[in-house]
């Protein structure tokens, strides 16, 4: 493994001068990745902030070994000149942020440049900040001239990006042309900003990418870079970039007034929006350090709503006069900070790559890592989806892979780190056999997932009973999937419908019961024989039946007998079932295996109906009643109770076991046809009023 392959984490066998020459060189490599390559970073910002921040803490430790061209000194450090595109200097450098991760530091940056600013008390409360989202992206200059976009430049090293022109031209939030009269501007204006791409966006890319059975971009600021960095404008076009503008530089003379010379940051914004660029809508001014950190954490929790990725918040002050008094170090401004959030996305080993089997049977790829802290959390095992998927990203066991967590969204690896590659790694391959039972896997023709057929495999009667008792369905607390193997493999239960026939006394014979843990889970188990019938449904595990649908299928048929026995057809009239949910719930309850399971659920005294007894008549016992329309003596909502408190169904379609239909003002066109065609009896509200009394037909 090269250097540039070094560990993220400090390398205590190296003495102190091999480990920073070691860092600078992998850092050097990075950032030309950073700064130069197409296809954007190979590390998570993160990994690369713990790479300068270790050498930053070595060269305070040892300052003989400090360097003038250090990249804990100079801006971009090491990014090779650019070669793709011509050479675009800045007039003024484009700067990197010092980096925040709590209240105390940005109370630590306040107080340092209050100290430099000589600012009293009352005068550093009402110091005004100007919070931005940290726009995950690829940062941007665009100069006009004559209010005509004339260059625009990448980044680069701060000192020297990439003339990019002719592909920001194809970008299309930027103005060819600002939206002021030339007259009223200055003869030259730079704006900077942010350019990057929507989720939405970076999705439909990746599918494209798939489809044509490409490699995947990391994420959306990798696929940004790589998109603005073509050599074909025409391909920039297609993708979709947009762009946040932050910063407004005037770099030549022209119209006095407003324009050219704000006097907050504040102003400078309105500025560009009135010169036609987007400013982001998140940006906020505000007074008080406390305040700009409430904005931080609250951004923080809503940053998955977005469209777009951020990964922090920028904090400037807003007077403009102070930032001239304040200045800056040789790589950031002092009058600016970036909060940033916890990382999302780490770089660590994948161990071995394991398959799993549910309790489908579909065997799943999962990655075991080396333990990392990401998303706020401690990481060690990570999705990998598919077969295909693994091939597509191409990790293999060995690799230094980025493990992404986003909020409560499962982990998963999105690729390897290739330059960290050990020489002679070998691809991954998809097992044969199932790693439970020892049965072939199958994979069927046009599908994706690889499956188990074997239905008394070991790990399926595991993961079904687990999936029974779990939240969704019938909430059993102390049934995870770890107790729920020991009970199966201590042979005290086959599959679920057991769990209705334990004892605490056999309980306490396992190891880790003891008297109140078998009560409590025995308990429990009671409990759950009254969840009610959609819960049931759930937990029976029928393909494509899952909360909502359940719930649908428990008002419209009451209780499980009444699914068990109705015609496919019946199914298929309940709103929001359909026909392809109907069938599956047919072929389930056709399957004698899976009657014999619900008989000893009945037998174990698992309730199966949800109706509360109602003292109606009921008149409408084996009826189904549509009702479309606006009725005035009931809302929707009542007219259906009124029909099943009389033990009747109100499915959302209408079929040939339609009772009748009741017809409202402003009925569905399509219920009406339908019991045209069918012949079914149609209501007004006087018809409807005798059906409920009667159960009989005008």
């Amino acid at each position: 493994m090269s250097d540039r392959g070094a560990p993220f984490g400090p390398d205590p066998s190296l003495e102190p001068a091999e480990r920073v020459r070691q860092l600078r060189d992998t850092i050097r490599y990075h950032a030309e990745r950073y700064y130069n390559d197409a296809a954007g970073a190979e590390i998570p910002d993160a990994d690369y902030d713990s790479l300068v921040d270790e050498l930053a803490r070595l060269e305070a430790e040892h300052p003989e070994l400090e360097a003038e061209d250090s990249p804990t000194v100079v801006v971009g450090w090491g990014a090779a000149p650019a070669t793709l595109f011509p050479p675009a200097p800045h007039s003024v450098p484009m700067m990197s942020l010092d980096k925040v991760v709590s209240f105390e530091e940005i109370v630590a940056w306040g107080n340092r440049t209050e100290r430099l600013l000589g600012l009293g008390a009352e005068e550093s409360a009402a110091l005004a900040f100007v919070c931005e989202p940290k726009i995950d992206g690829l940062s941007i200059s665009i100069t006009y001239e004559g209010g005509k976009l004339a260059r625009a430049a990448t980044r680069g090293d701060g000192r020297v990006g990439e003339d990019v022109t002719a592909n920001v031209r194809t970008i299309r939030d930027v103005p060819h042309e600002l939206a002021l009269d030339a007259a009223e501007l200055p003869e030259r204006i730079e704006i900077r900003g942010e350019v990057y791409l929507p989720l939405t966006a970076f999705e439909e890319m990746n599918s494209r990418q798939a489809a044509a059975e490409l490699r995947l971009f990391s994420n959306p600021r990798n696929a940004a870079a790589g998109s603005l960095r073509q050599r074909d404008p025409a391909i920039t076009a297609s993708r979709a970039l947009s762009i946040w503008a932050y910063q407004l530089v005037v770099v030549g003379d022209g119209a006095a007034g407003s324009l050219a010379q704000p006097t907050r940051h504040s102003e400078s914004l309105e500025v560009i929006a009135r010169l036609g660029l987007p400013v982001n809508p998140e940006t906020k001014r505000l007074t008080g350090l406390q305040a700009v950190y409430d904005f931080c954490t609250d951004l923080q929790q809503r940053r998955h709503a977005l469209g777009y990725e951020i990964d922090g918040v920028v904090v400037k002050i807003d007077d403009i006069s102070l930032h001239r008094r304040l200045g800056a170090t040789s790589h950031a401004p002092r009058w600016a900070v970036a909060y940033k959030f916890p990382p999302e996305e780490r770089s660590t080993l994948l161990e071995d790559i394991m398959v799993s089997i549910g309790r489908t049977g579909r065997a799943t790829p999962f990655a075991k890592l080396t333990p990392v802290r990401v998303g706020g959390s401690t990481v060690g095992l990570a999705s990998l989806h598919n077969q295909d998927q693994v091939a597509l990203k191409d990790v293999r066991p060995g690799d230094t892979v980025i493990v992404r967590k986003a909020g409560d969204v499962i982990p998963e690896v999105v690729g390897p780190v290739l330059s960290a590659r050990p020489e002679g790694l070998a691809a991954w391959q998809f097992p044969r056999q199932c790693p439970a039972c020892g049965r072939e896997l199958v994979r069927l023709l046009g599908e994706s997932d690889t499956y188990c057929v074997n239905n008394d495999c070991p790990a399926q009667r595991v993961q079904r009973a687990a999936h029974f008792a779990s939240r969704g369905a019938m909430d059993i607390e102390g049934l995870g999937e770890q107790r729920v193997s020991q009970l199966i493999g201590d042979g005290l239960i086959v599959d679920a419908a057991d769990y209705y026939q334990l004892t605490t006394e056999q309980l306490e014979q396992l190891e880790g019961f003891a008297a109140i843990s078998a009560r409590n889970l025995v308990a429990a188990i009671d409990a759950s024989r009254q969840r009610p019938l959609a819960n049931l449904l759930v937990a029976l595990g029928i393909r494509h039946v899952g909360g909502t649908v359940a719930q649908s299928l428990s008002a419209g048929f009451g209780d499980l007998d009444g699914i068990m026995e109705a015609a496919e057809d019946d199914l298929a009239a309940v709103e929001g079932v359909g026909p392809t949910i109907a069938a599956s719930v047919a072929r389930f309850f056709a399957l004698e295996a899976n009657r014999g399971f619900v008989e000893r659920l009945r037998k174990g005294g698992v309730s199966f109906g949800t109706h509360v007894t109602s003292d109606l008549p009921q008149v409408l016992a084996g009826k189904s009643v549509v009702v479309t329309g606006t009725l005035e003596g009931w809302s929707r909502e009542e007219a259906e109770e009124a029909i099943t408190e009389r033990g009747g169904k109100s499915p959302g379609s209408v079929s040939a076991r339609t009772t009748a239909v009741v017809v409202g003002v402003s009925p569905g066109a399509s219920k009406l046809t339908k019991a045209e065609q069918l012949g079914v009896p149609v209501l007004d509200e006087e018809g409807f009023r005798r059906l409920l009394d009667t159960g009989e037909l005008p």
